[in-house]
């Protein structure tokens, strides 16, 4: 469908044209209709399938075509990452830019002077808010925020805001919303933590499932077997010649993205690292030099697995394999994108191949292994079967001996 054939605004129209937008795709089809007609909204769909645009424009479209309240906060939505923000704020002005609507974008990592334009533009009354639960938080407790006139609240990737433990945030925000508006929900997964979120904020919404947590079929998936050590052999392998597209390493531990960071720079790659350790300036230059291949190497942790969009990255590699099937989607989704094909390699140790045969499970499909180079010795036999089974058994004779009492803690939300 086209985006002309569903009743947007002119003004709206107008913005779309300018960004080359004409065909919705199947997310946008089946919730752009929903949303305009004033109805709460779940919706289930992963990162790369055109969600931001889904509820964007037709929250932006009433709010062009409504009279707003000046000076007064309209719209609120929320996102786990400084990064997901800033690429929301980035898409709404692109959107909005022949809509009179403003747009503030909240999040952790600033100086002095971000949370003073913070400050200043919650108090007089953006139109848009998009912001980190945690850096709103903050300033809702230490200012008298007027959120009595929001008319529209978003949460953008809502399973990931509470694995990060956002819930109680998310929930104290809540209750300083008006009854009478309109809530937007979009996760990637629906696990009983969300349809639970979802009976306690929603009022009878529509429920749209888009193709979830399925890899995009322009994604060639492969994986190497190998011993830990054999790692940072296999690196020097597939980096060893020139690259001739962007790639991006993922790897879930800090120290990790930052010796192999130091190898490929040693390489004489243009490389650079991206963990939470880093400032907010140098995060936002370090994605700006990957944007403008000033970059061609970047390497990660699951920060930036999610919310960012760059068309031209050509492989993800997993140096290590991630915790669950979610992050893998995430993760390889990174490359294949805009109708352009990838790869995305992954590296199995043995004390992960428990892991890997589960996301294999998942997929419903074998992923290729590709023979380890010679060079670097033998390779492991992938044998997942018999390593789940024996860690199973451990974990039921000794995670929780008798008689003891089990504990659960809280978990404390994650550095934005």
């Amino acid at each position: 469908m086209k985006f002309s054939e569903m009743g947007l605004e002119e003004s709206v129209l107008q913005g779309l044209e300018a960004m080359n937008f004409e065909e919705a795709t199947p997310v946008q089809e089946k919730t752009i209709p929903v949303i305009l007609e004033g109805k709460d909204i779940i919706g289930c769909a992963q990162t790369g399938t055109g969600k931001t645009a889904a509820y964007i424009l037709p929250v932006l479209n009433r709010m062009a075509k409504e009279e707003k309240t000046d000076d007064h906060i309209n719209a609120i939505i929320m996102a786990p990452t400084r990064e997901l923000a800033q690429q929301i704020d980035m898409q709404f002005e692109g959107f909005s830019y022949f809509v009179s609507v403003s747009t503030l974008a909240i999040y952790g990592g600033g100086d002095g002077a971000t949370w003073d334009q913070q400050k200043q533009g919650l108090e007089m009354g953006a139109d848009v808010i998009i912001a980190t639960p945690g850096r709103l938080i903050t300033h809702l407790d230490m200012y008298d925020i007027d959120l009595s006139h929001v008319r529209y609240f978003i949460l953008d990737e809502a399973d990931r805001m509470l694995d990060m433990g956002f819930s109680d945030d998310i929930m104290k925000i809540v209750k300083k919303l008006p009854e009478n508006r309109q809530t937007i929900m979009f996760s990637a997964t629906m696990p009983p933590k969300i349809q639970q979120l979802a009976k306690t904020i929603l009022k009878n919404p529509e429920e749209v499932k888009i193709a979830v947590s399925k890899p995009n079929e322009a994604i060639t998936q492969a994986a190497y077997i190998c011993t830990e050590i054999q790692k940072m052999g296999l690196i020097k392998e597939l980096f060893g010649k020139p690259v001739n597209s962007k790639s991006i390493i993922f790897s879930s531990s800090k120290q990790k993205v930052k010796e192999l960071a130091y190898t490929l720079k040693r390489m004489k790659f243009n490389v650079a690292a991206m963990h939470s350790d880093l400032e907010q300036a140098e995060r936002e230059k370090v994605m700006l030099d990957f944007k403008n291949n000033k970059i061609t190497v970047l390497v990660a942790t699951d920060i930036v697995a999610r919310g960012i969009d760059i068309e031209d990255i050509g492989m993800v590699l997993n140096y290590d394999v991630p915790h669950d099937p979610e992050d893998y989607i995430h993760r390889i989704g990174r490359t294949a994108r805009a109708n352009a094909e990838g790869l995305a390699i992954t590296f199995v140790s043995e004390k992960e191949q428990g892991k890997f045969y589960r996301i294999e499970q998942f997929l419903e499909k074998e992923i290729y292994k590709i023979p380890l180079p010679t060079d670097l010795g033998e390779a492991p036999a992938y044998n997942p079967r018999a390593f789940t089974r024996t860690r199973h058994k451990s974990n039921n004779n000794n995670r929780y001996p008798k008689n003891r009492k089990r504990k659960f803690f809280k978990p404390k939300p994650q550095n934005e």
